[in-house]
């Protein structure tokens, strides 16, 4: 793994190369104008431009399965069962300008403990303790107007959702997306190759952890394709060691986000990934998903998912039992928006989750698990 492990450095002094170039400037009969050029970059830069805001996602869920310690498995989202909660609230400060960039979030939030409980802690000063309070810490630069190189921690390139709810078609988060990354810690090269054409390029710690777990890096890609204005096809990648040295975890995906109408959206994905074992041999796992989101007034719209998740040796998935997870999601919502956009959300999803065998917390079981479970929930956002 030591071509990943030196990834970094290659990130790193490919991006150093290109800012000193741009630092140094041209020679013989273009000297001059380049002279002039530095000079009016090491000008003070007016355009720069900083703004605040932040976000209060506020929710409460039921679920079927009444857990007795009101934590609900296997999702990052609604995670407190019959509980008036905080999901998730922010606030930030964001930086602008044609050449630096960069945000500062601090976040609090059920969705927060959950998503960073599995911070690696290796070391006095690792773990989630500080650092789930940070949704992003992140400085760019643009080394030349088509090409970004930003370091810090921040969102993940993985998938077709994000984060914070208000961002996505639904309100609840996919499979695919609780179990993948939702944040990294690192640096990436961001190239706009053509107006329809954005790739990624990102050397970070590992799969989604701040601090390190091994002595290894992870590497990542992202290609954003737009063949017209409504429609955006995406891949996307990570390979790293995250099982033991030597042993590599490989994670490829496909996305679709089209607005087939002004008013009708889907989106969609195919992830598969794999792990190598200690004594030889992989295992797999795979995820898809369709989502479709109708507004039905400029107050109004509804939403609905399918989806199905497959990991049979517990990598991603940890049930303790053989067989693992397998699992299908099915949903229905409708979003309310009082002021006709998204400042203020009242979101309600009624969802439901079918396993191949009973690994949800049911206290109406005789057992005391099911292979079935129920959500409701209901959540009230505001940003500002």
């Amino acid at each position: 793994m030591k071509h990943i492990a030196l990834a970094s450095f290659a990130v790193a002094i490919a991006a150093s190369i290109l800012v000193a170039r741009d630092a140094i400037g041209q020679s013989g009969p273009a000297a001059a104008a380049a002279a002039s050029d530095s000079a009016t970059r090491s000008a003070p830069d007016t355009a720069v431009t900083v703004s605040f805001g932040g976000f209060v996602d506020s929710y409460y869920a039921y679920d079927t399965g009444r857990p007795k310690n009101f934590d609900r498995p296997f999702t990052t989202q609604a995670v407190r069962h019959n509980e008036f909660n905080i999901n998730l609230a922010y606030v930030e400060a964001k930086v602008s300008g044609p050449r630096v960039r960069g945000r500062l979030a601090l976040q609090a939030g059920t969705s927060v403990q959950s998503n960073y409980s599995g911070e690696p802690r290796i070391g006095a000063v690792s773990g989630p303790d500080l650092s789930r309070f940070i949704q992003e810490a992140v400085a760019g630069y643009a080394i030349t107007p088509s090409l970004w190189v930003d370091g810090g921690i921040f969102f993940s390139h993985i998938g077709e959702e994000g984060f914070i709810s208000r961002d996505n078609l639904t309100y609840t988060r996919s499979l695919s997306a609780d179990f993948t990354p939702y944040y990294e810690s690192g640096v990436k090269l961001t190239w706009q190759a053509t107006p329809r054409l954005t790739a990624l390029l990102t050397v970070i710690n590992g799969w989604q952890n701040i601090s390190e777990n091994n002595q290894d890096k992870g590497v990542g890609a992202r290609l954003d394709y737009a063949p017209s204005a409504t429609t955006t096809i995406s891949y996307y990648d990570f390979f790293g060691n995250e099982a033991g040295s030597g042993l590599l975890r490989a994670f490829n995906g496909v996305g679709l986000k089209s607005s087939l109408t002004s008013n009708f959206a889907v989106q969609a994905n195919v992830d598969y990934g794999t792990q190598e074992k200690s004594g030889g041999g992989h295992s797999a796992w795979w995820s898809s998903g369709l989502i479709g989101k109708l507004q039905l007034s400029p107050l109004i719209a509804v939403s609905g998912r399918v989806e199905a998740y497959h990991d049979t040796d517990n990598v991603i998935v940890v049930t303790n039992l053989i067989g693992g997870f397998k699992a299908s999601t099915a949903s229905l919502g409708i979003d309310v928006s009082p002021l006709g956009g998204p400042r203020v959300l009242w979101r309600s999803e009624v969802r439901g989750t079918w396993a191949s065998q009973p690994i949800f917390p049911d206290r109406g079981a005789a057992t005391g698990t099911s292979d079935s479970n129920g959500l409701l929930v209901t959540s009230l956002a505001l940003t500002f």
